[in-house]
Order: structure tokens, then sequence, then C-alpha cells
């Protein structure tokens, strides 16, 4: 089924909107009601949330770099140019399927959410944190970082679809 252009520009900003809103709303949250290294149990000892402010971006990479001028361009100048790219892509390219253009609005979604926080407050807020018991255990992250790995997850299943599509 083909969609207007004009429906599929407001599908993508509006995916892209609701993943921005989702974590800045709960940033907010996290900021008014948890105190730093805070912990509440959520589920058990499994989900916790405690807030951390990251300086650098996943899991604190690049936080102890001490050139600002660096730093600015590795954390705000390269995702924004690279925000605009993957945007640009999905306007441009109207033969995406509906996982990839997901996937891609969650991802851009997340890098805005992040990008806004480093912007405003020189810092990223995380507040989540998963162990299962050895099995499986995240560091502290965010919204955004579940909307740039459902994101992610997303493209994968787009190219794996895409592949046996293909083959056949």
């Amino acid at each position: 089924m083909k969609i207007s252009k004009t429906f599929r520009m407001l599908l993508i900003f509006g995916l892209i909107l609701i993943n921005v809103g989702c974590d800045q709303v709960s940033k907010s949250v996290a900021r008014t009601h948890i105190n730093a290294k805070e912990q509440i149990s959520v589920i058990g000892e499994y989900v916790i949330l405690t807030k951390t402010e990251n300086r650098g971006a996943f899991l604190g990479f690049l936080s102890t770099l001490e050139n600002p001028i660096l730093k600015a361009i590795l954390l705000i100048l390269l995702p924004i140019a690279v925000l605009f790219f993957i945007l640009r892509m999905i306007i441009i390219n109207t033969d995406l399927d509906k996982y990839m253009i997901f996937g891609l609005c969650c991802i851009i979604g997340g890098g805005i959410g992040n990008l806004y926080d480093r912007i405003l407050y020189s810092s990223v807020t995380d507040f989540m944190h998963i162990d299962l018991g050895g099995v499986f255990k995240t560091g502290i992250f965010n919204m955004a970082d579940v909307s740039v790995m459902l994101g992610t997850g997303l493209l994968i299943i787009s190219f794996i679809r895409r592949k046996e599509f293909s083959i056949s």
C-alpha cells in the first residue's frame, strides 16, 4: 500500500517526536524524583532506578576527554551530522520498509534526546539498571538508549527480511 508523501513525513516526524518526548519526560521525572546515587527497586534487585549524570557517550565513553573542543566535536557536532544524514536518508529513500523507517526514527529520536541533554545540561541523565543475576547485566541507561537499541534491533530485522526475500 502506497501512502502519501505528506502522511509519510508526518509519520516520520511523529515517530521521532514520540521518542524524544518519552525520553525527555522520563529524564525529567528521574531528575525530579531520584536523588543522586539513590537506588529504587522496581522489580526486586533485577530492575533498579538510580540516577547518574553521564558526561560522555555510551557507558561513559569519552567522559574523561579533557580537550573541550575535541569533546564538543565528538559528542555534539558529529552526532548532529549523523542524525541529519540519517533523517535525510529516510526522507529521500522512499522504498524503505516499515521496520527500517521505524528503526531509524527510534535511533534519531534517541540520539536527539541524549544530544539535547548534552547541550542543555553538559551531561546525559541515566537512571535505569537491569541485573538478571549474572545472566544479563546492563550499565545505567535511559529511554533514549532504549530507543536506539530498539531501532538497531528493527534495522537488523529489516536486513534479515530483505536478505530472505532477495535469496528466493
